[in-house]
């Protein structure tokens, strides 16, 4: 079963999600917060695997709720929902630790495949969405390219951040920080999509990442790729 955790200040919405959520085979709201204190404190005590979490709520708001629950070092992905579409709750909700961004206008099914996707360990962003978070880490020049090929990087002495990672491992970390999705690095590396997978799942383990995008982000702050200039 797939435990959820319900953080909204609106009950009618709580109510609403509950209703969407319990219709799905294999999940169980185990709760709900009506702010982000008590969502830090149910998450600690429910330890749900996946919390969907309101942005702006009183008491405490979704964002500063996210850094807590992520400080915790709890298992549970945070999925942000908000009815604004605005790149600084977007910005804000990732460097939080949030896992996922849906809005509110969103139709039940994507809601419902959202939370599987966090459930599985995958980050929820639309492509569209992720060259924006590209184009944000990546800096002021507003490039998606790496600064490096995948050759040039495979033939430098291995970072001390990197020296865990095996080559492919490094390539495929590499492509991730290009916004390449699973298919595309498989094309790429001439291998099937499932040894991608395992590779990215390797990727995540060994730098302590939570999703793939947030390798994206930890890629550019660590300086493993950069932009072109």
């Amino acid at each position: 079963m797939t435990r959820i955790l319900l953080v909204d200040d609106q009950a009618l919405v709580r109510a609403g999600f509950e209703t969407i959520l319990s219709s799905e085979p294999g999940f169980d709201v185990v709760g709900q917060a009506k702010d982000g204190a008590e969502g830090v404190r149910l998450a600690a005590e429910l330890q749900p695997d996946v919390i969907c979490m309101d942005v702006q709520m009183p008491v405490m708001d979704g964002l500063e709720a996210t850094r807590a629950i992520c400080a915790a070092d709890g298992h549970a992905a945070v999925l942000m929902l908000t009815t604004f579409d605005r790149d600084d709750f977007l910005f804000d909700a990732l460097s939080a630790g949030a896992s996922g961004f849906l809005l509110k206008t969103a139709e039940p099914e994507q809601l419902i495949d959202a939370v599987h996707a966090l459930a599985r360990g995958d980050a929820l962003l639309s492509p569209e969405v992720t060259r924006r978070v590209i184009e944000r880490f990546a800096g002021a020049t507003g490039s998606t390219d790496a600064a490096v090929t995948t050759g040039e990087m495979l033939a430098a002495p291995p970072s001390p951040v990197l020296v865990d990672l095996t080559d492919r491992e490094r390539e495929t970390l590499l492509l991730l920080a290009r916004g390449r999705s699973n298919a595309e690095i498989a094309r790429e590396l001439f291998v099937g999509e499932a040894t991608v997978k395992t590779h990215v799942s390797n990727v995540l383990l060994k730098l302590g990442i939570r999703d793939r995008i947030h390798a994206v982000i930890w890629a550019y702050e660590h300086g493993v790729v950069a932009p072109r200039g």
